[in-house]
């Protein structure tokens, strides 16, 4: 007998992964379709807190973030007004200032800033204000907080209403949150605003004195009352060094040494204006149109400071002539260079005691250099500010350029005469080779003012070429040195050519063009404007630029080559000189203007006159440019 078995019932029915056969009786499921079911992609209880607990602690870290900030801004606020132990800002006018009709104005701003500072002071509690304490409660309360957050998260994912309860409890919780922040924050404010505000009277204090220096300064220097390039850039410079004096007498807390600071600091930006004024005098054309885009972009900008880092190479060449180093970083520079100069002389005046050679040949230049020269390559490598510890590897590699040391060695085979016993007991005599050394030193100076073409852009060279007619405006840095005399002291002025010579259009045209250069700084390898010139560029920039002859760039050699040769040289001509420096052949050339005179690019470009023992030393030829 067959055993019995149940029928089989099936059911089907439709779901969103297809048609689903189940058997009633065993519960298998198929698809009758073969359609693979999908994933079920929603977030389990678990994950969903997790995340929740990820979101809350950021949050947390985040708001803990914040205030501590704002803490941190809290203290700054009050460092900065902690103003009442700083030295006294009112200043003691001469009765010779105060009867001056141009300062009476700043007079009175500067002692209304005065008094506003005094009440400010007055105002400021006894008591400090203390450090801000937070709530030692609110970080446990806030990790309970998360905790709380993440467990509800867990179901909320399967209940509508708890999660819909959730955010609406959460929305109330950051608006509480925020609206206590803002509390606080308020609260913390209104106890600094005292501290805050004599930190606001200072500055304006600070403002108006160096605005009475200023105007001070420019009734004392009338110059530069007819220049408003000059004007707003000297008051921007006076306004820097006062605040900068003002800050370093805070700092030692000696009551009433600020005036006197700020007073020296008044005087020497008064002594830079007369320095400045000099170049600006020369040089007025080019600063006004220079300066001038420079200040339509400054209105347009609003901020006199962004002047210098958008034009490094433009508006910094006419407006900041002058040194803005410390004199502690200068000076502590030019002592480190003197510094190797010294170890290398040292090395040379005890060579023969060092070193174990038979004949020693020196052939050696001077070690020597001009401080302003390496003041004005530092300034311009540094964009016009250098403290010590960051020109140290400049020092060397200008160092390494300017001198040259060759050592060589060689050797010669000589003979001695020997006494010699043979065998016998007789003496006789041998001649005995031997090797003699002989050492040979050179030391080149290739001269330092010779170096910034080979390591400079022409932004950077036309800095340098800025620098060096104005010494920086700081004659008093290295009075000792002859660049003193020659540009600050005793300039090169023009010539009063004969009219009968100026009758000639051809060399009217170019000495016209060749007088717009006149004061310009030597630079070797200059050969326009904007970086100034040595001897060939100067020349063969005016003879191009005046339309006459296009040399285009020629070394005096080469000008030599396209020359005439001529003995009765007139006015126009080119007179060539050689041995001025050591080199082969033509080494300096210049523009022959009549009358036994020259204009040339000397150091600077200036006139000479070429019947002195030098120049007739050094005589080559004169010779006559292709002109057009």
């Amino acid at each position: 007998m067959k055993e019995w078995k149940a029928p089989e019932k099936e059911a089907q029915k439709m779901t969103r992964d297809g048609a689903v056969s189940v058997n009633l009786v065993t519960g298998e499921t198929t698809y009758p379709d073969h359609r693979e079911p999908e994933q079920d992609h929603s977030v389990s209880g678990d994950t969903a807190g997790a995340a929740g607990k990820a979101v809350d602690r950021a949050e947390l870290h985040r708001e803990q973030a914040a205030a501590k900030k704002k803490r941190r801004k809290q203290r700054r606020a009050y460092r900065e007004g902690e103003a009442a132990s700083r030295p006294s800002s009112r200043l003691q006018f001469s009765e010779a200032d105060q009867v001056k009709p141009e300062l009476q104005g700043a007079i009175r701003k500067s002692d209304k800033a005065a008094d506003r500072l005094d009440a400010a002071r007055d105002a400021i509690p006894n008591k400090s204000p203390g450090k801000p304490h937070a709530n030692p409660l609110s970080l446990p309360i806030q990790e309970a907080g998360a905790a709380i957050h993440g467990k509800v998260r867990e179901v909320e994912q399967e209940n509508s209403g708890v999660q819909s309860g959730h955010l609406r409890e959460r929305s109330f919780e950051k608006a509480v949150g925020y609206g206590n922040r803002r509390v606080q924050n308020w609260r913390a404010e209104r106890k600094l605003k005292p501290w805050r505000d004599a930190a606001k009277a200072e500055q304006a204090v600070v403002k108006a004195n160096a605005d009475f220096y200023y105007r001070k300064a420019m009734a004392e220097n009338p110059q530069f009352a007819s220049n408003p390039i000059s004007r707003l850039w000297q008051k921007r410079k006076l306004q820097k060094q006062y605040a900068a004096a003002y800050r370093a007498a805070g700092k030692t807390a000696q009551a009433g040494k600020t005036a006197e600071a700020t007073t020296k600091a008044a005087k020497k930006a008064a002594q830079e204006s007369k320095r400045t004024a000099l170049f600006l005098k020369r040089h007025w054309k080019g600063a006004l149109i220079v300066g001038g885009i420079g200040l339509l972009l400054v209105m347009l900008l609003g901020s006199l400071q962004s002047c210098s880092s958008m034009f490094g190479g433009g508006v910094s060449n006419i407006m900041a002539s002058s040194y803005l180093s410390e004199d502690s970083d200068m000076l502590a520079a030019e002592e480190a260079y003197c510094a190797k100069e010294d170890e290398l002389r040292e090395y040379l005046d005890t060579y023969e005691a060092t070193h174990d050679y038979d004949e020693y040949h020196f052939d050696l230049d001077e070690i020597e250099h001009d401080p302003y020269v390496l003041i004005s390559i530092l300034s311009a490598l540094h964009e016009g500010v250098f403290t010590i510890d960051q020109v140290q590897g400049d020092l060397q590699t200008l160092f390494d350029k300017q001198y040259i040391l060759t050592e060589t060695v060689t050797t010669e085979t000589r003979y001695r005469t020997e006494t010699r016993t043979d065998s016998e007991g007789n003496e006789y005599e041998v001649e005995v080779p031997y090797t003699w050394y002989i050492y040979t030193v050179t030391l080149e100076n290739f001269d330092l003012s010779h170096v910034p073409v080979y390591m400079m852009g022409e932004e950077q060279l036309s800095l340098y070429a800025t620098y060096m007619p104005t010494l920086g405006n700081r004659p008093d840095l290295f009075p000792s040195s002859g660049y003193v005399n020659k540009y600050i002291d005793n300039p090169p002025t023009a010539w009063e050519i004969p009219a009968e010579y100026l009758t000639d259009e051809r060399f009217n045209t170019l000495i016209t063009e060749a007088e717009k250069y006149l004061g310009y700084p030597y630079v070797w390898g200059g050969s326009s404007p904007s970086t100034s010139f040595d001897c060939s560029g100067f020349v063969s920039y005016v003879l191009t630029n005046s339309g006459l002859c296009n040399t285009r760039r020629l070394g005096a050699q080469g000008l030599y080559n396209i020359s005439t040769p001529v003995s009765d040289p007139q006015p126009g001509d080119l007179v060539f000189f050689v041995g001025t420096y050591d080199t082969s052949g033509v080494s300096h050339v210049g523009i022959y203007v009549g009358d036994g005179m020259m204009l040339h690019c000397g150091d600077p470009i200036q006139y000479s006159n070429l019947n002195t023992t030098y120049w007739q030393s050094h005589f080559y030829a004169y010779g006559r440019p292709p002109y057009n």
